[in-house]
């Protein structure tokens, strides 16, 4: 008896094991549409609200020759585009200022302030740039995961050395320097990690048997000084508030974390389905399913109080959506509209998918009032000239 119940627990401890790999792997996948849609998680500065008597013309047509599967990001006063062929940088007039040439299969891009981190998940590939020029140029140890940036220009690239899921997560700093390694294995598999803005601490995003755990580090040890647990639910994504907490956002609700491993769940989606989400300083917004099939649904704004400052129903498709400088830009299925954080409408730019093309699937808040609206062959800037 003692046998037959010891080969019951480790069948279902078996099981358990491949149902934490699948969600692990749907939980990448989450990651990867999320940076290929152009909507990857980022804070920029609020730079102040628009007036409703606000007015968008369209800048021009920007020509991103970095191959395909591209995606964007928001250099603060340029524009950055990462691709199968490498990296290219245009400013807000279209004259290129940065190419870096290289190979990557699936690229990814994440910015913060006027510096950008583009990288290959599944392959070995990183780049850190500006405006101006490339900062650190490197072919990781091991598979990368995901990687991110802070304003300062200090990164973190989540690897697989090794292959299987021991990850591994290194820290580098502006100049792309190593600063701070730490294994994963033992505290479950690795999906992401953010750096503080002071450059002193490292939040850690990983999968366990337990449920998703964010573990927290202070630069100068690989010992953990706090986690936190979410029992039976899965985390997708952290961000480092400017208090010092963490954002976390989890497929059933928002929670801010503070380093000592206390959770606080301040918004809950009630049982509606997480398409999307972005933020802007203290201005969050959701796209919410009511359902896994179909439009219906709604867009919610609100800030890391849960205080809501507009609710939108959505009747048709959302394509894309994204904040920044105070506002938010979604591509519908009939064009592009902007709103205020309480979901107020600017005067539309209804055309904007029929200026990109047919094949307009992104759009990117840009700071300044400004939005790029791209597809897989065409991308222009829509400004919002108040």
């Amino acid at each position: 008896m003692p046998v037959l119940q010891k080969q019951k627990k480790k069948q279902k401890r078996g099981a358990f094991r491949i149902l934490l790999i699948l969600i692990y792997i749907a939980v990448i996948v989450y990651i990867v549409v999320a940076l290929m849609s152009g909507s990857a998680p980022g804070f920029a500065q609020l730079t102040g609200m628009f007036s409703n008597r606000a007015s968008a013309v369209r800048a021009g047509e920007y020509n991103f020759s970095v191959g395909r599967d591209r995606v964007f990001a928001d250099l603060g006063g340029s524009l950055a585009a990462a691709g199968t062929l490498g990296v290219q940088v245009l400013d807000h007039s279209g004259s290129e200022t940065l190419r870096d040439s290289f190979r990557m299969s699936s690229p990814a891009i994440v910015s913060a302030g006027r510096r950008a981190i583009a990288f290959d998940i599944s392959g070995t590939e990183v780049r850190v740039f500006d405006g101006a020029g490339v900062t650190a140029a490197f072919q990781a140890d091991g598979t990368i995961i995901s990687a991110s940036i802070n304003q300062n220009g200090w990164f973190a690239v989540v690897t697989q050395p090794g292959g299987g899921y021991r990850g591994l997560v290194t820290v580098y700093n502006d100049r792309g320097v190593n600063v701070f390694e730490v294994f994963t294995f033992e505290r479950g598999f690795a999906v992401t990690a953010a750096l503080s803005p002071d450059n002193r601490r490292l939040a850690l995003l990983s999968l366990t048997e337990d449920g998703s755990r964010v573990w927290f580090f202070n630069l100068d040890s690989p010992d953990p000084v706090g986690d936190f647990l979410l029992p039976g639910g899965v985390i997708i994504d952290i961000a480092f508030l400017s208090g010092g907490n963490v954002l976390a956002v989890s497929t059933r609700s928002l929670l801010v974390i503070g380093v000592n491993g206390r959770g606080t769940e301040f918004f809950e989606f009630d049982g509606r389905h997480l398409r999307g989400h972005c933020f802007d300083g203290d201005f969050i917004a959701l796209h919410l399913l009511d359902r896994t099939v179909g439009y219906s649904g709604r867009i919610v704004t609100l800030n890391e109080q849960g205080r809501v400052f507009g609710e939108m129903d959505t009747g048709r498709e959302v394509i894309s959506m994204s904040t920044g400088g105070g506002y938010l830009a979604v591509l519908w299925s009939d064009g592009v509209l902007f709103y205020d954080r309480e979901l107020d409408e600017f005067l539309p730019y209804g055309d904007g998918a029929a200026h990109a093309g047919a094949d307009a699937r992104r759009v990117l808040a840009l700071d300044g009032g400004a939005a790029l609206v791209a597809g897989d062959f065409s991308a222009v800037v829509l400004n919002i000239d108040g």
